[in-house]
């Protein structure tokens, strides 16, 4: 059951909407149990660092959570931050994985970022850190 400490130290959940690197988490009640949480955006944008132009993508942020699990609202501020951000797609799946470990020593993360076609092709990023028993 989640318990009233589980809220310490969230900030942003039920207050902030604006754009924000900041990730917040909760305690893991299961840290001995590996389970899979995963969170899907079709919303993710940035924009292409050489044109300018807006690039658009699908983010899947896949992980097996230790001690921590990541607070879905501060991630979509999070997200919402590289809205404005020239940046190529592979550098970003790569800082979105950064990010996520240092903020959640996890057991196992994925991130792939499927980027929307541009010139004629797609460009898939997927990044991962630690490994994921099967």
């Amino acid at each position: 059951m989640t318990e009233a400490s589980d809220l310490d130290g969230l900030t942003i959940l039920g207050g902030k909407v604006e754009p924000d690197r900041k990730l917040e988490t909760f305690p893991n009640h299961h840290p001995d149990r590996p389970y899979v949480v995963r969170f899907e955006t079709d919303e993710f944008t940035c924009i292409c660092p050489a044109t300018g132009q807006p690039d658009f993508a699908h983010i899947t942020v896949e992980y097996i959570p230790a001690e921590k699990i990541l607070e879905s609202k501060s991630f979509k501020l999070y997200l919402w931050s590289f809205r404005n951000e020239g940046v190529f797609h592979e550098h970003v799946s790569n800082l979105i994985l950064d990010d996520l470990v240092k903020a959640l020593s996890p057991q196992w993360c994925r991130v792939s970022g499927k980027f929307n076609v541009r010139g004629g092709i797609v460009i898939t990023v997927e990044a991962e850190h630690g490994e994921r028993e099967e």
